[in-house]
């Protein structure tokens, strides 16, 4: 008997059968558990969905007057939201497989086995469940967050803002690269949270993290028996994201047999179980992500080149950190108030020189690497202000040993080189500094401030 947790408020679940045995033992199975209410047809059933709160419908296919086929169209275009289980005779497979396509959750045959029942009620009403969870999480963010946590002023990070608010709208596909750490999956979130699927799940897939041979099961599900191992039915991403946004992280290291099924379920907007031997239509939006360049994979044949373009449709690129260098104050400060509220600290701040090193610092790492350092100098820090100590050496640098002990002051030198370099792309560029830029080989906002912090100005 599977057993609830106590301060769970119950779920409750419509019965609908004629047969009165029917209805009374399902009644006695599941009542223990769930608050159950009985309809003897469909006109009774779609009564009690419009009066009554109602999270799951078990339904039988051949009523009076109006048969389950009809009754479920009229439950999902009262509550889309309302699962619904259709119950069936062997021999009515093939309208059951139909209802399914219509929007039913699944079906089983009469006579069903008592476990298999209360196994599926269950797992129906957790998706459910979760499902109203990310609905309450997501106002919460909106309300918190104007684009997630995503944190910036710079030109950079301002654009991809502008761009999240003008595709948000729309069903594109949506492909977003950039380095390991730069936040892409907090970019898709913040586009989901402003589309009209807001309200449905947001589901991440990382394709590298999941072995070959388990992929496919975990994007398109698979039917008990299917293979060994397959214990009972698995419901797939693609059909738990339904209605919502489906995010395929790491899609650069999807094996190339995946990538070919996958471009057939965003084409035909349609997946296969495996063992299940129908379609069954899906309805998501597909946001991909990826820290390698896909183009050259495609010239090593490790890429589809037809599955590109179709995820292309709308590109976005988030650059790495050290094209930011204007953000890492904000973002610094960011992860402190964070890590001061989650540790109980009062760390009033960082000093200016500790402020200097981390804008002059590369951060291969990028967000990521920022965050985890600022967790880091929170824990380990007892004092009220965050100082050059504190820092490990890849990012104090030189500046790591003793003053006494350098017979030459090394970041000095390396000031003067970098001054007289600077100086001279400016005077071969006329004063321009875009393509002075452009001749260092670095972005024209890292030019600038490296002025101010050489004194160039």
């Amino acid at each position: 008997m599977i057993k609830k947790k106590d301060k769970q408020p119950k779920a409750n679940i419509l019965v609908v059968d004629d047969e009165k045995s029917m209805r009374e033992s399902m009644a006695m199975l599941l009542s223990e558990n769930y608050n159950v209410k009985l309809a003897k047809s469909g006109k009774e059933a779609i009564e009690v969905v419009r009066n009554q709160p109602i999270d799951l419908v078990l339904l039988d296919i051949r009523l009076p007057e109006i048969d389950g086929i009809e009754v479920l169209k009229l439950i999902k275009g009262h509550d889309d939201s309302i699962e619904v289980i259709m119950v069936t005779a062997v021999i009515m497979v093939k309208k059951a497989v139909e209802a399914i396509r219509i929007g039913a959750y699944d079906y089983i045959t009469k006579p069903f086995d008592i476990e298999a029942l209360q196994e599926q009620v269950e797992k129906v009403l957790e998706k459910r469940q979760l499902q109203q969870q990310n609905i309450s999480l997501k106002q919460l963010i909106e309300q918190d967050y104007q684009f997630e946590k995503i944190v910036g002023k710079s030109k950079e990070i301002r654009e991809v803002f502008r761009v999240i608010d003008d595709v948000a709208k729309s069903n594109a596909t949506i492909l977003i690269t950039g380095e390991s750490g730069t936040g892409k999956e907090l970019v898709a979130r913040a586009i989901h949270n402003r589309s009209p699927r807001k309200d449905r799940l947001f589901v991440a897939v990382n394709c590298a993290a999941i072995p070959e041979a388990l992929l496919e099961s975990e994007l398109f599900g698979h039917e008990r028996g299917s293979f060994t191992g397959a214990t009972q039915r698995q419901i797939g991403k693609f059909e738990i994201a339904g209605g919502g946004t489906l995010f395929l992280d790491e899609i650069g290291n999807m094996p190339l047999a995946m990538q070919a099924k996958l471009l057939r379920a965003i084409q035909e907007r349609e997946i296969e179980r495996i063992g299940a031997g129908y379609t069954t239509p899906v309805d998501v939006r597909i946001i991909a992500a990826t820290n390698s360049d896909l183009r050259s994979a495609i010239k090593k044949y490790k890429f589809r080149e037809d599955l590109y373009y179709r995820l292309n449709v709308i590109p976005i690129h988030l650059p790495p950190l050290r094209q930011r260098q204007e953000d890492i104050p904000l973002l610094a400060n960011y992860f402190l108030d964070k890590y001061n509220r989650n540790l109980g600290k009062k760390i009033k701040g960082f000093s200016k020189e500790v402020m200097t090193l981390l804008e002059r610092y590369d951060w291969p790492g990028n967000i990521r690497e920022l965050e985890n350092l600022v967790e880091r100098l929170v824990v380990l820090n007892k004092g009220q202000q965050i100082t050059a100590e504190h820092l490990p050496h890849e990012i104090k640098g030189d500046q790591a040993a003793p003053a006494k002990e350098r017979d030459v002051d090394l970041y000095k030198a390396v000031q003067r080189f970098e001054a007289e370099f600077i100086k001279r792309a400016l005077d071969k560029a006329g004063g321009r500094k875009g393509h002075a830029a452009k001749m260092l080989g670095i972005h024209r906002n890292t030019l600038i401030n490296l002025e101010k912090k050489l004194g160039l100005e």
